[in-house]
């Protein structure tokens, strides 16, 4: 298909086909007579394309999608979004304190805390890969827009910093890769936050949680006693994950910082310890689980 049809099927504008051939997106064959002659799998990529370009997205964040077999380049580009917004809506915030009247001294610790807020998840998602990083990366966000103020806090920021820039690679055996790859492909990151607000709930309600959901937790106990969990791939990632937590500092220097870092995350850790106390006094056979 020449350059004018190709144009009409992609909706793309022939400027805009040319700067993609030159930025390597698409490949069209040269013809004799010099006209370009583009595929089926040209047009589907250009198609691509169009669609990313009204997402927003930049060339190397094109090219970083297209070469992705497993879409993971797309959901992490989603998360992504999903920050950007709530960090717009942030400074939505800072704006209308502006504009009754408050001066710009003040909000500066706001605006700083953003921009700190946004290093650290961005570090997230990239130090842990697929699915865990953006679980972890959504996990951690709400906790990081507070105004760093104290030495302690500050010191606190540059553990956590240091330690996502050193923190070893998180890597599975490819059998594990592609369950996971597999089993989370269809989990978009509204139901990664609504997951994390369904966990926020029971930890903060313990007791309405252990009523409502007791035949549920019975069942999921029984589960992970079975010997059908133990010779699982969830069992052996979960163990992979237990280790590489433990190993790499995530336990002892990520999760210490981030308590000094955040007053809400310091509470919050809080309510988790206490409301697993709770759990673990009507079901104290989950601690034999959790040890092994």
């Amino acid at each position: 298909m020449l350059i004018n049809e190709t144009s009409k099927e992609t909706n793309l504008t022939k400027k805009a086909i040319e700067y993609y051939i030159e930025q390597e997106l698409v490949f069209p064959v040269i013809l004799d007579n010099g006209y370009r002659d583009f595929s089926s799998d040209d047009i589907e990529r250009l198609k691509k394309i169009s669609v990313f370009r009204k997402l927003g997205f930049n060339i190397e964040e094109f090219k970083a999608v297209l070469a992705d077999e497993t879409d993971d380049t797309l959901k992490k580009l989603s998360v992504q979004m999903e920050l950007r917004n709530q960090r717009e809506q942030a400074k939505k915030v800072i704006l209308d304190k502006l504009c009754s009247g408050k001066g710009y001294a003040e909000i500066s610790a706001d605006l700083k805390a953003i921009e700190e807020g946004a290093t650290v998840t961005e570090k997230l998602i990239n130090a842990f890969p697929g699915y865990y990083g953006r679980l972890i990366c959504l996990h951690f966000a709400r906790f990081l827009n507070e105004p760093i103020i104290t030495v302690e806090q500050q010191l606190a920021y540059k553990e956590i910093i240091e330690f996502l820039d050193n923190v070893p690679s998180l890597n599975f055996p490819k059998d594990l890769q592609a369950y996971l790859i597999e089993s989370t492909k269809n989990i978009s990151t509204k139901s990664i936050k609504e997951m994390i607000e369904s966990t926020k709930q029971s930890i903060e309600y313990p007791e309405k949680f252990l009523s409502e959901n007791k035949c549920f937790l019975e069942q999921f106990i029984a589960f992970k006693q079975s010997d059908e969990y133990k010779s699982s791939p969830l069992y052996k990632i979960q163990a992979l994950l237990k280790d590489f937590n433990k190993t790499s500092g995530y336990y002892d220097i990520f999760i210490p910082a981030m308590k000094k870092l955040s007053i809400s995350y310091a509470s919050y850790y809080r309510q988790m310890e206490l409301a697993n106390e709770k759990l673990l006094t009507q079901y104290p056979e989950i601690e034999n689980i959790k040890s092994k």
